[in-house]
């Protein structure tokens, strides 16, 4: 038995969660369409299908994605050993029994189905303190007041079923991405355009970070304060476009449209400015909150996520980051998703039902594809011959 965690499998948090995220997304998506179409009804436990989509989508599927991004980095960013093997194995299984209370009614009590839900980001969190704490990383301790942030709205959306938690939720997640972009995008962006022979350089923007991520802060304070509509969110939002259109003003995007393995990074980071923006007129009522929070989700979360899948895992697997027909195909098929579940609604809202099955069929063929092309690679060791 205890073979089974010593396989490659086990080895990082990337190689297991990136796995449980896609299937996840992918059967979320489908039954989501489906229940669009009249054909599937979601799981009934205690939430209506909205309510279980949204939190799915955020707590099984993105939370799933962090983990094992996160789960990885720390071992690079402390020196230390990553979790793995059973300790990862462990993580993995709670997470599971999360998504199974979320999804089947076994007949527990709800109190029950809160702890076992709310189990996994405190596992987290702790199996990341340690590392952190123990090289006293300071820099990253931001990671654990974000994962609290959402642990805490978790909790509270259980409890009151409300839906500010988990707008709230998907800011937070939204403020990772934009830390975690302000970093890695322009060095991934600089380093492929030398790679070709041509000369890059990343502008310091230390300033315009912090204030990227104090932006997206006041975002969260105004929407627990005043809710999604009054003249402060849509200045608080507007501000926060503004400043994260500063940011990539020096990420060099025109240079990059040719690699496809750093230009869905870049249309990641352009979907947070969207999904700002939109976030600002729908605060003056001019279009519904959802179709602006689904910019942020479809669109940032879903070209984020994605194109951070398929890079660590061809990177930390020994591979070239070199995207093949069937990634293109899948980091195409992302953006047309979004851009349906966006603006296809925003233009043509007559279509509401057909766009929306339309882009959650092209989530699920993006992630689909992502398990057949991927899972190979994240279940068996390294071609080169080194350390899973």
């Amino acid at each position: 038995m205890l073979e089974l965690f010593n396989k490659p499998l086990f080895a990082r948090g990337f190689r297991p969660f990136f796995i449980l995220a896609a299937l996840y997304s992918v059967i979320n998506l489908l039954i989501w369409g489906g229940f669009y179409a009249g054909t599937i009804t979601p799981p009934d436990i205690f939430l209506g299908p909205v309510l279980w989509h949204s939190h799915e989508m955020i707590y099984g599927f993105a939370i799933a994605v962090i983990s094992g991004f996160l789960l990885t980095a720390v071992a690079n960013w402390t020196g230390g050993a990553p979790a793995r093997q059973i300790h990862l194995a462990g993580l993995c299984a709670i997470w599971l029994a999360g998504r199974i209370v979320m999804n089947f009614d076994i007949g527990l009590p709800h109190y029950i189905i809160f702890i076992i839900e709310g189990a996994f980001i405190p596992a987290l969190a702790i199996s990341l303190a340690i590392p952190l704490l123990k090289s006293w990383n300071k820099r990253n301790f931001v990671f654990l007041v974000l994962l609290s942030i959402l642990f805490a709205c978790d909790i509270i959306f259980l409890i009151t079923e409300a839906s500010t938690p988990l707008y709230i939720g998907v800011m937070v997640i939204v403020a990772m991405m934009s830390l975690v972009g302000g970093r890695i995008i322009p060095a991934f962006t600089v380093a492929a355009i030398r790679r070709r022979g041509d000369d890059a350089y990343q502008t310091p923007q230390n300033k315009l970070d912090i204030l990227a991520l104090l932006s997206l802060a006041l975002i969260i304070l105004a929407l627990i304060f005043i809710g999604q509509d009054g003249i402060i969110l849509a200045g608080v939002s507007l501000a926060s476009a503004s400043i994260h259109i500063l940011r990539i003003r020096h990420y060099h995007t025109i240079k990059i449209l040719n690699d496809s393995m750093v230009w869905i990074l870049h249309a990641g980071y352009i979907w947070i400015i969207i999904g700002l923006l939109l976030i600002g007129v729908s605060a003056l009522g001019f279009l519904p909150f959802s179709t602006a929070l689904h910019a942020l989700t479809a669109g940032a979360i879903g070209s984020m996520t994605l194109g951070m899948m398929c890079r660590v895992s061809l990177g930390h697997t020994g591979r070239a980051l070199a995207s093949n027909t069937i990634t293109i195909i899948m980091f195409y098929s992302m953006q047309l998703a979004a851009i349906l579940r966006v603006f296809g609604l925003m233009i043509f809202p007559e279509y509401t039902t057909e766009l929306i099955i339309i882009s959650a069929s092209l989530w699920s063929i993006c992630f689909g594809l992502y398990v057949i092309t991927y899972t190979p690679m994240l279940i068996h060791s390294r071609p080169d011959g080194r350390a899973n």
